[in-house]
């Protein structure tokens, strides 16, 4: 199949799907077109979208953008991008709230998302973590920093390539799909979420500390604001419902997954 390419519209190659070049007169080659990612950016200020677009497009991606609330939530329902950067001060329909919209459909609750703060506000930090976000940054931020962090979210999705099932007791790990089942039944959780489950699981009756969640679940290398963690277990808790007291605060240290006495 050729492709035509248009540079006014976002475009997704699909597999197997090509696309010429002219290379002199009457010499067409032809290249494999590559997969690019897209990214949803939902703010306000023009200025910061054309920034933020204009470094993505740099590292490969493909960007759709959306000024307001409501916006934003159509095309992340209608395209399907593969990672969302959002603002939390958005006018009709706030970043929160189009955040829980997002986490309470079922065909948007796995895109990863990344909220743009204010500078010095833990308040719009935690709110965010705590409806499940997967990262967030603030403002005045860095391009390359919010391209590192983007590109950061993408590798932790598709680190898991193994399609192999883990069971534990009543949970069963599909990590091809990025999926928990408890007792049969899955449950719904964000990419970070599946993460950090997976995890305390897979380590099962060991203590994990913080920096090393942070680490290996976020990919954080420096230490940095351990409630991120906290806010996510207490979710992960809440979802968890009758067996959230498998996953078991240690004082001090961290949090530990604990196997069945009966297994």
């Amino acid at each position: 199949m050729r492709t035509n390419l248009s540079t006014s519209t976002p475009w997704r190659a699909q597999p197997g799907s090509f696309f010429t070049c002219l290379d002199g007169e009457r010499n067409f080659r032809y290249f494999a077109a590559p997969m690019r990612d897209i990214v949803l950016v939902v703010d306000d200020e023009p200025d910061i979208v054309d920034l933020v677009r204009y470094h993505l497009h740099r590292a490969g991606f493909d960007v759709l953008t959306a000024l307001t609330g409501p916006a934003g939530l159509t095309t992340a329902r209608e395209s399907r991008p593969d990672v969302i950067l959002l603002d939390i001060m958005l006018p009709q329909l706030s970043g929160i709230e189009v955040c829980k919209a997002l986490r309470d459909s079922a065909q948007t609750s796995a895109i990863p998302i990344l909220i743009l703060t204010a500078k010095g506000d833990p308040s719009e930090r935690i709110a965010g973590l705590e409806l499940g976000v997967d990262d967030y940054i603030t403002k005045p931020f860095n391009p390359r920093e919010l391209v590192l962090r983007v590109q950061n979210v993408l590798r932790r999705l598709r680190s898991v390539q193994s399609p192999s099932l883990v069971t534990v007791d009543e949970f069963c790990i599909d990590k091809g799909n990025f999926e928990i089942a408890l007792n049969g039944r899955p449950l719904r959780l964000t990419t970070t979420e599946f993460k950090l489950l997976a995890l305390l699981v897979e380590r099962r009756g060991r203590t994990l500390s913080r920096d090393t969640l942070l680490q290996d679940v976020w990919g954080y290398e420096n230490a940095i604001d351990t409630r991120t963690v906290d806010t996510h277990v207490r979710r992960l808790r809440e979802k968890l419902g009758p067996v959230a007291n498998r996953i078991v605060t240690v004082r001090g240290e961290g949090y530990m997954f604990l196997v069945s006495r009966t297994s």
